[in-house]
């Protein structure tokens, strides 16, 4: 019997990245919260090894995604076995829902939830402190998944800690409304872009005193949404700009873009403040009309919540 494993995406309300490091990855200090959306991998133990012999195999109603071992669910699966010599051939199956080259952490997060998928039909061969080993090896923002709620980020992203309980209770539950173009923005590229422009990065004191003074007041979060990969993104994806100032003008709310993109985001009215216009669905429906309007009837639209 198969072990299903929601897998959410995840939203970067606040990014700073402060430098380049000596071993060629970026420090930064974040704050990310996982969506009430997202993938769902299943884990089936049993059956028979691979034609190539390998234990592990991955299928995806995603005909685009890339099914060998550069897909960081079987490179966790193998990460998992060397830590535990627990290697019974298992089958996985990924329903994706989170688009690719978005920057809402599908792939990382897609590897935790074969680590849990592993770890539950192995009979909990790892303990947290072991998950969380094999997630720091595996990508910079997969050690997040395990959190379950909002965190901040350190490091190059393997340092995560809870947020404080009444900071995250200025997160949780609020709605979203995620959008993409119909094309990605690589990873590697967006950080090479911000090495060659040399004028984005956020000296790490004033990222740690821009997060702190959100986490000792009372803002509401709005006033935390920040992303310091913005402007090489913006640079060379025109469009991106041009929409947020438009939904910003138009419909007065927070707007950013996740991650190192291609999707953005809007943060919708939070309805304990009340509000003299139109109702909250009615609002979603013209933003989801203008989006589509400027950036053609295909792409991706939707509303989710920050869990």
């Amino acid at each position: 019997m198969g072990v299903p494993i929601i897998s959410p995406a995840k939203l970067n309300l606040f990014l700073a990245v402060t430098g380049r490091r000596a071993d060629g990855f970026h420090d930064l200090v974040s704050v990310a919260a996982p969506l009430e959306f997202g993938d769902e991998l299943e884990g089936e133990a049993g059956g028979r090894r691979g034609e190539s012999g390998g234990t592990f195999s991955l299928a995806c109603d995603e005909i685009t995604l890339p099914l060998d071992g550069s897909n960081l669910v079987l490179k966790a699966a193998e990460a998992f076995a060397a830590a535990t010599g627990w290697r019974e051939p298992v089958r996985f199956k990924l329903t994706k829902r989170i688009p690719m080259g978005a920057g809402l952490g599908g792939g990382s997060s897609n590897a935790i939830a074969a680590l849990r998928a592993l770890n539950r039909l192995s009979g909990d061969k790892l303990d947290a402190a072991g998950l969380e080993r094999l997630a720091a090896g595996l990508g910079s923002d997969c050690a997040l998944f395990l959190r379950d709620a909002p965190v901040v980020m350190r490091g190059r992203g393997e340092r995560v800690e809870l947020l404080p309980p009444t900071a995250a209770s200025r997160l949780r539950g609020r709605s979203v409304l995620l959008f993409k173009p119909s094309f990605g923005i690589s990873t590697p590229w967006a950080y090479g872009r911000m090495v060659a422009r040399g004028t984005d990065y956020l000296p790490a004191a004033d990222a740690e005193a821009r997060l702190a003074a959100w986490l000792d007041g009372k803002a509401p979060a709005e006033e935390l949404l920040f992303n310091n990969m913005e402007p090489a993104a913006f640079e060379k994806y025109v469009a991106l700009p041009v929409l947020l100032a438009r939904l910003r003008r138009e419909f007065g709310v927070a707007v950013a873009m996740s991650g190192s993109g291609s999707t953005s985001y809007a943060l919708l009215r939070d309805p304990s403040t009340g509000s003299g216009q139109a109702g909250p669905s009615e609002v979603v429906t013209q933003m989801k009309h203008r989006i589509r309007e400027l950036w053609g009837p295909e792409i991706f639209v939707r509303e989710a919540r920050l869990a």
